[in-house]
């Protein structure tokens, strides 16, 4: 039966059976490659592509770079019953997958699988594939590619002879018939590309993060959440976080093992002033009251191996600034900084026993007279 086409009613896409091959520059190991084929109904313009599988990255991408191709979206694509776009074959309702059907959702379009064991519900496709096996394969089998993007180019070149070459018979190409009636009948691409999504469900962690398997990075969530049930969408640039279909958090995609990824507006009261507890922090608070409390502070961090362990310390000093006031604090510092005591302890004896108020001589007078005391004449 003949079938009239409508000009940009539908798109048929499929696999060919045969593969093409990749050579390893290093070993020699020869690769397989998919080619995908696609063709719009009325004008035949044809797209081939070559990819690594018939996985759902390799499949939509394709599906995607034939969209950009023909620089338009048609009503509908048809597609043959392969998993990647089918999850469940049936005559009367086929069930879509769930990645391609965001896509079809994505472009406007519809998906209108073909079906199974039925070659001639696209026929024009099915045709695509033997001329491809005559004027493609024909002249890349004597040619040795060593990856994707040679073998890309090399394609393109002659699909584009394809398409520009003169049906049999007519004095037009499909090139020239796409131009004519199919170009003005494709609804217009989208602003922003399609962007390929996987998904996992998770159990919020007692510290408000999750863990993206895929990288083994964690990202946080608000702290509300702990202890729900979320499901985590994420590409190759970004992870969003969803519970009951709402979005709750979205973070840019970090693949660094065991690493964390932490808003802290998600973190409750306490463990966001823990997690902003840092060097600079310390001293830009201690120079905020005097030079001398700065320096202290910042030598109080030197004397230990890491800045971590002197972090309660330096809290603890700081502190003292609302109990005693600024003043005190600051000639408690510069007392400290005179006995080269840079510790907690040091700060707290000095303000307890008021030698912040004394001078050296001072203190030095409130020592008794007793015999176990020799003097400086003992030492010379």
């Amino acid at each position: 039966m003949h079938i009239d086409h409508i000009a940009g009613d539908k798109m048929y896409i499929d696999f060919a059976g045969e593969k093409l091959h990749l050579v390893n520059k290093s070993t020699g190991e020869i690769t397989n490659a998919e080619v995908f084929i696609s063709v719009l109904g009325a004008s035949q313009l044809t797209y081939v592509e070559v990819v690594l599988s018939q996985c759902k990255e390799d499949f939509i991408s394709c599906c995607e770079h034939a969209l950009v191709y023909y620089g338009g979206v048609p009503k509908a694509i048809v597609p043959d019953n392969l998993k990647s776009a089918v999850t469940k074959s049936s005559l009367y309702e086929p069930t879509l997958n769930q990645a391609f059907e965001n896509f079809a959702l994505h472009y406007s379009t519809t998906i209108l699988p073909a079906r199974s064991y039925k070659p001639k519900d696209k026929s024009l496709v099915e045709g695509a594939v033997r001329i491809a096996y005559q004027r493609i394969y024909s002249v890349l089998d004597r040619r040795v590619f060593y990856t994707l993007e040679e073998l890309n180019a090399a394609i393109y070149k002659i699909t584009e002879q394809h398409n520009n070459t003169r049906f049999s018979g007519r004095p037009y190409s499909r090139r020239d018939l796409f131009e004519e009636i199919e170009r003005s009948a494709l609804h217009p691409l989208p602003t922003l590309a399609y962007e390929f999504k996987r998904q996992q469900y998770s159990t919020v962690s007692v510290n408000g993060h999750i863990c993206l398997k895929e990288d083994k990075h964690y990202y946080s969530v608000h702290y509300g959440y702990i202890g729900k049930k979320i499901k985590a969408m994420y590409s190759t640039t970004q992870v969003d976080v969803f519970y009951n279909y709402v979005l709750i958090a979205s973070h840019k995609r970090d693949r660094k093992p065991y690493g964390y990824t932490t808003n802290p507006d998600h973190l409750a009261s306490t463990h966001r002033y823990i997690t902003e507890w840092n060097p600079d922090r310390f001293i830009k608070w201690a120079e905020s009251i005097d030079n001398d409390v700065k320096t202290f502070i910042t030598r109080l961090m030197d004397s230990k191996a890491h800045p971590e362990q002197a972090y309660k310390a330096c809290q603890g000093v700081l502190g003292f600034e609302r109990k005693v006031g600024r003043e005190r604090l600051i000639k408690a510092c510069r007392r400290a900084i005179e006995y080269e005591n840079y510790s907690y302890n040091a700060i707290k004896s000095i303000l307890e026993n008021k030698y912040d108020m004394l001078s050296y001589a001072e203190i030095t007078a409130e020592i008794p007279d007793h015999e176990n005391i020799r003097g400086e004449s003992y030492y010379q």
